[in-house]
């Protein structure tokens, strides 16, 4: 089957989130050919570069999701611009879709302004069902009419921003936005609805897959959406992280004030709530997503928790090693028995303050404990270097140097190293220079440094936050986040007792390799794959059926089922060219925000290994034989 792989800000890109993910679940599953519809969130991105593409990856689409910072609202300086207001193909509304774009954008900020009665379910009150008609409104005109991007950055977009904040029912906090406010947040929207304005909606594009796959929720479903509106394709929406939850957090780092944070919370949230209501199959990445998942309006019906695969073979050789060391009795050689040892990102969420302050109370139980922190390079980030300073300059402080005799060196008991140095080559040595793992964290998603570790078969002390009791299982210890004594427990417990270290591990290995591994993975979604196609009616071509839908009398004759020359559509059934309609009136989309950007140097093109099909019903029916943007 053909799948259309929808992303945000990810793969096919060098850089960016589920890149790796998405790049295993193509190459994993040879028998589907991919069409890949990709955004873009940054001109870095695009200049770093695609990833190499597999064979089965047919065409891709991108779209660029950002725009230059000019300061300014396009077109705010004209006077009646709606009466002549100019979409990106360049042709001037009439009356009627003038009062469609009204309507339109009037039910979707009437939806965002507007919160839920209480005791209203997610998905259930009428706030939901005019935001959803006032998406597919305006998407349906953007499809008519080349693309809304000057349009909703319009002074009437504005005004009816404006008028809707200031409606009955609305909250204080969104009726004291301003007209710089209102201005802020209409360029904002303008950038999460752009995916209306893309050329991806015909029959060769969207409309020619057998499935949408969304690899996250958000701006990279909205095509999905429109695919399922347009043509019934079903959409299949995968989430490892929450990012309706991801948009709160950073709310608070962006240079807007508090209403414009609550509308496009708002606007978000009627968002996600619309793509699950709408998705045949959500499938979350773990528990802790799900039920994040279910709150926001999903049903528990439609969902299944498929964990994210990781390779396990990387860690092989250090986990082998510790299962034997176990099988013989010596879980004292599993790496550094007095050594604990923590990987992972350097930033406040991992809380590193508590976990030093911990190891203070592990040193004076345990004197010839250590601490090994590894960690990846910072590459600019300002804010993960001053945090690591901030560490470092405590760990001096809370552990200065000690040395054994007065003729050696003082060594400090905390050390903070990287990964790819001499000593700790790669992230396999890092998990293998401890015999416990730790992870402190106030804030975590999917736990990645815990599956590693169990991979590694290392017994773990984690905090008890996002999916970690999930992931562990019982295989390891959970204690309450900033909580430095409980967190130095059960560090002294297992330190002090290499037994149950090495039966802790030789568990949690094994539980890893049953759930957390590519293969388990891909095997969820080749079952998922073939349980949606078969649930979704055939769709057939419209030249086949007549007025009622039904199948008209040969109209696919039986040659049609096997390739050759005969394949090809008899005059009848080839569209006939309007002699009326000229090329002029034919809106131009080369313009357009979606339209496909031109190729890079260095960026791989697509190799198609297969012989071409030969032309016919079988070929129009996958679409175009050798259509790639790649």
């Amino acid at each position: 089957m053909r799948i259309g792989l929808l992303t945000d800000g990810g793969y096919p890109y060098a850089t960016g989130e589920s890149r790796l993910w998405c790049d295993r679940l193509v190459r994993g599953l040879p028998q589907h050919e991919f069409d890949l519809f990709a955004l873009s969130r940054s001109a870095h991105q695009e200049d770093q570069g695609w990833v190499r593409l597999p064979s089965q990856v047919s065409r891709v689409r991108t779209a660029p999701l950002w725009t230059p910072e000019d300061g300014t609202l396009r077109g705010s300086g004209e006077r009646g611009l709606l009466a002549r207001l100019v979409t990106g193909g360049e042709r001037s509304y009439g009356r009627r879709d003038r009062r469609r774009f009204t309507d339109g954008l009037t039910a979707l900020a009437t939806a965002i302004c507007t919160p839920d009665e209480a005791g209203t379910g997610a998905g259930e009150g009428t706030g939901a069902e005019l935001f959803a008609e006032g998406l597919y409104g305006l998407a349906e005109l953007a499809r008519e009419r080349g693309g809304l991007h000057l349009a909703l950055r319009s002074e009437d977009t504005v005004r009816i921003l404006e008028a809707a904040s200031r409606a009955r029912g609305t909250g204080r906090t969104v009726q004291s936005a301003t007209v710089p406010d209102h201005l802020a947040f209409a360029a904002e929207l303008e950038r999460a609805l752009r995916p209306l304005s893309l050329d991806w909606y015909d029959q060769e594009s969207l409309g020619a897959v057998d499935l949408c796959h969304a690899a996250s929720g958000g701006a990279a479903a909205l095509p999905g959406l429109l695919a399922k509106r347009f043509f019934g394709v079903p959409l299949l929406v995968t989430e490892h992280g929450v990012p309706l939850r991801a948009h709160y957090l950073a709310a608070c780092d962006t240079p807007y004030g508090t209403p414009v944070r609550a509308l496009l919370a708002g606007f978000h949230g009627r968002l996600t709530t619309e793509v699950y209501r709408q998705a045949a199959i959500v499938t979350p990445g773990n528990t802790h997503v799900r039920r994040w998942q279910q709150r926001c309006g999903a049903d528990p019906a439609k969902q299944r928790t498929v964990y994210p695969g990781m390779a396990a073979e990387r860690f092989g050789q250090v986990g082998e090693d510790a299962e034997r060391l176990a099988a013989v009795g010596g879980g004292e050689g599993a790496g550094g028995p007095d050594t604990l040892v923590w990987v992972g990102r350097i930033e406040p969420a991992k809380d590193l303050i508590a976990l030093l302050h911990a190891f203070a109370e592990v040193r004076r139980a345990e004197p010839g404990a250590r601490l090994r922190l590894f960690c990846a390079p910072a590459d600019g980030d300002e804010a993960a270097t001053t945090y690591l300073a901030h560490c470092t300059a405590l760990a001096a402080r809370l552990f200065p140097d000690e040395a054994a005799g007065a003729r050696t060196e003082g060594v400090s008991p905390v050390t903070f190293e990287e990964i790819g140095g001499p000593e700790v080559p790669d992230l396999a040595e890092a998990y293998g220079a401890g015999g416990v793992i730790v992870l402190s964290s106030v804030v975590e998603g999917f736990p990645v440094s815990l599956v590693e570790a169990m991979f590694c078969g290392r017994a773990t002390v984690s905090t008890d936050v996002g999916a970690v009791v999930e992931v562990i299982g019982g295989t390891g210890l959970v204690v309450p986040p900033r909580n430095p004594k409980a967190l130095a427990d059960a560090c002294v417990a297992l330190l002090r007792d290499p037994g149950r270290r090495a039966r802790l591990g030789a568990a949690a290995r094994a539980r890893a390799l049953e759930l957390f591994t590519v293969e388990q993975n891909l095997a969820a979604f080749r079952g998922i794959y073939l349980e949606l196609i078969s649930h979704t009616p055939v769709r057939r071509e419209a030249d086949t059926v007549d007025a009622h839908g039904d199948p008209l009398p040969f109209a696919t004759p039986p040659e049609a089922r096997l390739l050759g020359h005969w394949t090809q559509r008899g005059p009848h059934l080839r569209p006939q060219p309007d002699p009326e309609q000229s090329d002029a009136s034919v809106p131009s989309r080369a313009s357009a925000p979606g339209s496909r950007l031109p190729a890079r140097p260095g960026e791989p093109e697509p190799q198609h290994p297969r012989e071409p099909e030969p032309e016919g019903v079988c070929a129009i029916a996958s679409g175009p034989a050798g259509d790639s943007n790649a």
